[in-house]
């Protein structure tokens, strides 16, 4: 009896048919599902991610109280025209420190994943008080008044420990500097080291303009111009033969 004999047998008997799927399917989910009980994590870490700067995490919290991820996604796809026009693909350890993640269902605007760095932060506050005046077509609508909002850095040191409490790996030490971190950062007078020290490629300075006061519209430019910058994806493109 042939194999192809043997097949039609399976086909024709509708038990037999049924006991073999389910055996197919129940070998296929262990074999899936049973790793992820005796591993730690599913995401591969990745060299250059860090927790956000105490500034970048306000920033942050700004740009889901506002909707943003509404209309912008931060996951960037494995095709050629996504890769060709916002940069490398997204990788999971990008996101293994959002809670919660901004992939985004659709994009009315481009995807902000790769945004850091390609703008001033002039460019940023411009786009945000009055999208229209750079982007003319834009309908995105106009956010001048982060510019007058100031933080409230009072006990934000309360917000990386809620973070830390669903495993955002923050220190006792970055908890406890915390507001002067905050502060520090967009301050273009401030001694700095410390926040480098324990944010690497953390953006430093004056944001929106004004130095006086830290703003809500600091907080989000200074979460804008970090997206996409820690990581050294040059190693990514040699290997995948994107350069």
């Amino acid at each position: 009896m042939s194999l192809m004999d043997k097949h039609v047998i399976l086909e024709r008997n509708a038990t037999l048919l049924l006991v073999g799927s389910l055996l197919v399917v129940a070998v296929g989910g262990i074999v899936e599902i049973a790793p992820l009980f005796y591993l730690e994590n599913t995401i591969e870490k990745v060299e250059g991610m860090r927790p956000y700067s105490p500034l970048e995490l306000a920033g942050r919290n700004v740009y889901i109280r506002e909707g943003c991820y509404v209309c912008h996604s931060q996951m960037i796809r494995p095709f050629r025209d996504e890769v060709e026009r916002y940069g490398h693909y997204s990788l999971a350890a990008e996101s293994m420190y959002d809670h919660p993640f901004q992939w985004g269902s659709k994009r009315t605007g481009p995807d902000l994943a790769r945004v850091g760095d390609r703008y001033s932060n002039e460019w940023h506050v411009q786009h945000l008080a009055d999208p229209r005046s750079v982007v003319p077509e834009s309908i995105m609508p106009a956010y001048a008044y982060l510019k007058e909002t100031p933080i409230d850095v009072k006990g934000f040191s309360t917000q990386l420990s809620a973070n830390a409490a669903v495993g955002v790996p923050y220190s006792d030490e970055m908890i406890a500097t915390a507001e002067a971190d905050l502060v520090a950062q967009a301050d273009p007078n401030a001694d700095t080291t410390g926040i480098e020290g324990r944010y690497p490629k953390a953006k430093l300075g004056d944001f929106d303009g004004n130095p006086q006061s830290v703003t809500e519209m600091d907080a989000l430019v200074a979460y804008l111009q970090m997206l996409g910058t820690l990581v050294d994806f040059s190693t990514y493109d040699e290997a995948a033969g994107y350069r």
